[in-house]
């Protein structure tokens, strides 16, 4: 057990590395830097490194005054400068893990933040991998790298030890952006460490800025947690998509009958249907359990299933587009549409799986001409799947005027909702905002 890791953590002495300055990794660096630890941040994207070490921020809802502490102090800086790997006693990944287009994890971030430290690993390290996948990718991909790194030469040619030598630990992330009540400090985080001497220094480190660590017996536990915390998510909110459906057929109020429903003080919690799931989490982690699954001979049908139903909703919230025009003596194709919110959640900027995006090339496809207002996202990003040039439109009178149909994909609490329906001819609202807002009318229709 190394003692001399544990004394630099509790101390604060220990240099904190993060790979990956996103969503994830970014407000964990600052966690460690604000509470005193020397943090370097790094990540591939160059555009990145003089963004964070002039104090700004690109991040909405991660305040640059936060940053702008944390460098003023020297405690957080950032680089693309993967050598300075040997510097840190600590490394925590943070990098994305996607899926390909046949619905499988790629594992390429993973692997190559993992062939890069291990060219710079030292004797002494921890190591933390926090990106969502599947049971085994730890001990099964990390592990052997780590293990066989070129320094271990410098232990007479034999393998570096994990729990001895190394130490290695999954803790999954649980980020929330913008949740006004939980942040990167104050959410339990669940650790599970390859031995127990990884454990222990796992536990150490993350209790200097968790509140409360959640102990488990394995990586692998911990990895499965990860999944089964965001497949019960897919799952509910695909059951009350699909029960969308049918009660719209039925000229039943979806809405309605949760709200009446999560009266019960037991047995209920409310899911919301919306025009379909966003996110770096929901809409892809599922899959990763999927796809590990047929190694084992097993079929994740309800899995499958929930993804069937939660990536439909796209296509369905346009056959709803195109029914309401048709009520009005206008076709889909031709139509003027403007998308309201791209952001795959209210009140951030973050585009991650947007269903929105799902939607604008669905009507294109159709032949809609689709703009978008999004106060957050003045202008679609290129992303790995689109690339959409437009730009944000203003909301006046005018503007709102001139579209066949308003559609709200994301509900910005921003929004003046009473505004939209006053100048709009016809509005598909697939999150209940207006009537959450208390704005009814004729011309609004619900998705």
């Amino acid at each position: 057990m190394n003692n001399h890791l544990l004394k630099k953590i509790e101390s604060k002495s220990a240099v904190i590395g993060v790979i990956g300055l996103g969503y994830v990794g970014l407000p964990l660096a600052l966690e460690y830097a604000l509470k005193g630890f020397k943090t370097i941040g790094f990540d591939t994207d160059e555009k990145k490194i003089p963004i964070l070490n002039s104090g700004k921020s690109y991040i909405k809802h991660i305040k640059k005054e936060k940053i702008q502490k944390a460098v003023k102090n020297k405690k957080f800086f950032a680089t693309d400068d993967f050598s300075r790997l040997t510097e840190t006693d600590v490394i925590i990944i943070c990098v994305p893990t996607p899926l390909n287009d046949h619905r499988e994890p790629d594992m390429t971030y993973i692997v190559n933040s993992g062939n890069v430290i291990s060219q710079y690993m030292k004797k002494g390290q921890f190591i933390s991998l926090e990106s969502s996948t599947y049971p085994g990718t730890t001990e099964e991909i990390l592990l052997p790298m780590f293990e066989n790194a070129p320094l271990t030469q410098q232990i007479s040619n034999k393998k570096f030890i994990v729990g001895k030598d190394f130490y290695l630990a999954f803790s999954p992330e649980r980020e929330d952006p913008n949740n006004p009540k939980y942040s990167t400090a104050t959410i339990p985080k669940v650790v599970g460490g390859v031995t127990q001497n990884c454990l222990k220094i796992a536990l150490a480190l993350y209790n200097q800025v968790i509140v409360n660590t959640v102990p488990v017996s394995s990586p692998r536990a911990a990895e499965a947690t990860k999944l089964l915390e965001n497949i019960y998510r897919s799952i509910n909110i695909a059951l009350v998509n699909e029960l969308k459906m049918v009660f719209d057929r039925m000229n039943i109020d979806i809405w309605e009958v949760i709200n009446a429903a999560s009266t019960k003080p037991f047995g209920f919690q409310p899911f919301y249907p919306g025009p379909g799931l966003g996110g770096h989490c929901i809409p892809i982690d599922p899959f990763y359990l999927t796809w590990k699954a047929r190694e084992y001979e097993i079929s994740t049908k309800f899995i499958e299933l929930a993804g069937e139903i939660n990536t439909f909703m796209p296509y369905y919230v346009v056959d709803k587009a195109s029914e309401i025009l048709n009520k009005f003596r206008k076709s889909l194709n031709g139509a003027k549409i403007l998308i309201l919110g791209v952001s795959y959640k209210k009140d951030v900027d973050d585009m991650r799986e947007s269903p929105s995006l799902k939607l604008i090339e669905i009507l294109k496809a159709k032949g809609a001409t689709v703009d978008y207002n999004d106060p957050y996202v003045p202008e679609l990003p290129e992303t790995r799947k689109y690339n959409f040039d437009l730009t944000s439109v203003e909301l006046t009178k005018n503007n709102l005027s001139k579209y066949d149909l308003i559609l709200l994909s994301t509900d910005h609490t921003n929004y003046n909702y009473k505004f939209i329906n006053s100048a709009s001819k016809l509005i598909l609202d697939t999150r209940n905002a207006f009537e959450r807002a208390g704005v009814k009318s004729e011309k609004i229709f619900k998705a």
